[in-house]
């Protein structure tokens, strides 16, 4: 989701924080770190105080958000029905 998020164009944290919601600020910035690292995103920090952070995808993380398209559409599509099944499964986990 993080990355069809920036897909749409550069992001500051908060702006991600906001349009991923649930996601904790330790999720959201292991995330980030991991995209980072990975060569999906890239971080540009602006020499401002307080420093003004932005995210925006590199080529290889366009690339790879372009095959993930659908699989984020499905996933919007459904969430109220996922988030119905695992609430149900939490309820009876019948373990």
């Amino acid at each position: 989701m993080t990355l069809a998020e920036l897909s749409a164009g550069p992001r500051r944290y908060r702006e991600l924080e906001r349009a991923l919601e649930g996601i904790s600020q330790r999720m959201m910035t292991l995330t980030l770190r991991r995209l980072e690292r990975d060569g999906h995103v890239l971080r540009h920090v602006a020499p401002t105080v307080p420093p003004s952070v932005t995210y925006e995808l590199s080529d290889l993380g366009r690339s790879f958000a372009d095959h993930i398209a659908g699989l984020v559409a499905w996933s919007r599509r459904y969430k109220w029905e996922i988030e119905m099944a695992q609430a149900a499964y939490d309820t009876h986990p019948e373990i």
